[in-house]
Parts: C-alpha cells; sequence; structure tokens
C-alpha cells in the first residue's frame, strides 16, 4: 500500500504544482517561471541530500537525465498549453500520460487487467471530445490542445525513466533530474534572451515554491518504485489533472463547452480506470 500512497501523493503535489505554475506563467512568462521553478527545486533538493549525507547507491539513478528530458518537454509544453488554451482542457488530456507507462509495464512482463483496457480506450475517447470546441455554429479543435498532447508524450516518457532511477536511490534520482532540469531551463533562457528574468520577492517566494511542490512529486514517485509496479504506480501518479481541473473550477470558473465536459469526465474516468 505504501508505494500506492506515495504515487498518489506525488499526484496531489504535481496538482497544485501544474496549476499555480501556469496560472502565474499568465502574467509573469513561462520561461521565467519555470527557470525560478527549477532554482527552487534543486535548492530544495540539494538541502535534503545534504542532510541525509549518503553518496548514490549506483549509477542508475542517471537514468533520472533521460527522465528530465521528458518531464521538461513535457513540462514546457504543458504551460504553454495553459497560455493557450483552457486548465480544465489542457490538464485531462496530459494526463493520458498514464498510458505509456502502462503499456511499457505491458512490454516488460504485466499484465492489464479488463478495467485497464477499458480505461485506456475511455482516455483516448475522452480526449478526443476534449478536444473539440464549439465556436460559432462549427467545431474545431480547442486552443492549446496539440501543446496538451506533446505535454503527455514528454510525460510519459518521464514516468519509466524515473522508476528506474527512483528504485536504487530517490533522493538522487531526484537531484540528478532536478538539476538536469535547471540545466535545460538555462540552455533556453539562453538561446531565448527574455527581457529580463527578475521578478519581485513575493512573485520569487511562490515560483519557488511551485518548483518545491514540482520536486517533492518527483522525490514521492521516485520513492513508490522501490516496491510498485511501473504500470501501476505511474498512472496512480497521472492523477493530478484531477486536482488542478478542480483548482481551476473552484479558483478559475472556468467555462467549458458540454461536449468538452463530456470528454474532460471520461478522460479522467480513464485514468482512474487504468489505475485499477
Amino acid at each position: 500500500m505504501t508505494p500506492l500512497l506515495l504515487a498518489l501523493g506525488a499526484s496531489l503535489a504535481w496538482g497544485v504544482a501544474d496549476f499555480v505554475g501556469p496560472l502565474f506563467s499568465r502574467t509573469l512568462g513561462s520561461i521565467r517561471v519555470l527557470f525560478w521553478a527549477q532554482v527552487g527545486g534543486v535548492a530544495a533538493i540539494a538541502l535534503a541530500v545534504a542532510v541525509r549525507g549518503e553518496g548514490p547507491r549506483g549509477w542508475p539513478v542517471l537514468f533520472a537525465i533521460l527522465a528530465s528530458l521528458g518531464g521538461m518537454l513535457g513540462l514546457f509544453a504543458y504551460y504553454r498549453g495553459m497560455l493557450a488554451g483552457a486548465m480544465s482542457v489542457v490538464a485531462p488530456i496530459a494526463g493520458v500520460s498514464a498510458i505509456i507507462p502502462v503499456v511499457f509495464g505491458i512490454v516488460t512482463g504485466d499484465h492489464p487487467s479488463a478495467p485497464q483496457i477499458v480505461g485506456i480506450a475511455c482516455a483516448l475517447a475522452g480526449v478526443g471530445l476534449a478536444s473539440i470546441e464549439h465556436h460559432e455554429g462549427s467545431h474545431r479543435v480547442a486552443a492549446g490542445v496539440g501543446l496538451a498532447l506533446l505535454a503527455a508524450l514528454g510525460f510519459g516518457f518521464y514516468f519509466p525513466w524515473m522508476h528506474a532511477a527512483g528504485k536504487v536511490d530517490f533522493w538522487w534520482a531526484s537531484f540528478v533530474f532536478r538539476v538536469t532540469a535547471l540545466v535545460l531551463m538555462a540552455g533556453v533562457v539562453t538561446a531565448k534572451r527574455p527581457p529580463t528574468l527578475k521578478l519581485r520577492p513575493k512573485e520569487l517566494a511562490i515560483v519557488c515554491a511551485v518548483g518545491i511542490g514540482d520536486t517533492l512529486g518527483n522525490a514521492l514517485f521516485a520513492a513508490s518504485s522501490g516496491h510498485g509496479l511501473v504500470s501501476l504506480t505511474a498512472v496512480l501518479a497521472s492523477l493530478y489533472p484531477i486536482v488542478t481541473v478542480l483548482l481551476a473550477a473552484a479558483v478559475l470558473r472556468e467555462s467549458v463547452a458540454p461536449l468538452q465536459k463530456a470528454g474532460i469526465v471520461l478522460t479522467l474516468t480513464g485514468v482512474v480506470l487504468i489505475s485499477v
């Protein structure tokens, strides 16, 4: 039960961080938010590793580098998608990343249950419905859907590699992941050259807290990998869109078309069934 609770804890941490971060990126810009979030995350996990006072338990913690490549691709696409479209539409579609670790688990010997197979079908159908919005007598693909699908691909790639790294040493896996993420964001900043990276003290504190929350999610998921199957822990961790959708509904009062609401419900139902 402990791996499952840890995975659910990761889902909660990610759900909150993935609401607050994109919300602030609407006014501060995604590059500034993502950069300082990585700084906050690195500071937090570096402190934890220093207090622990132990070296890594094996070289496979370096698999977290590959996890970071996928995770940051997913996160950047996710933030950009949130800027383009409604959180309550983008988040569930990104949560379909749960399909990838299930497929990975099947390939490596796991056997999906009937509810998991139904869940995959529901998730895919739900994405289709959530992706369509009504506009002036016609239907079109909703804003941010393409980026949400890219985010799902990146997040899905993250799970197997972080699972492998976390089985060896979840503290160091989390540290390697976050340092890699910061290096990647530093590269983006160098390439994009935003006008400024400065934030006011209150904004900096909130954005760093987002990074700490995201890092907490990484650590909890990596810790769950010690005893749980990737096809199960990754899916439970992928329930974070439920948290994001609920926060978007409560705080932002987002307006979503009825067909898209059906798609959101179907997508979230699919993610839940995949975890059975």
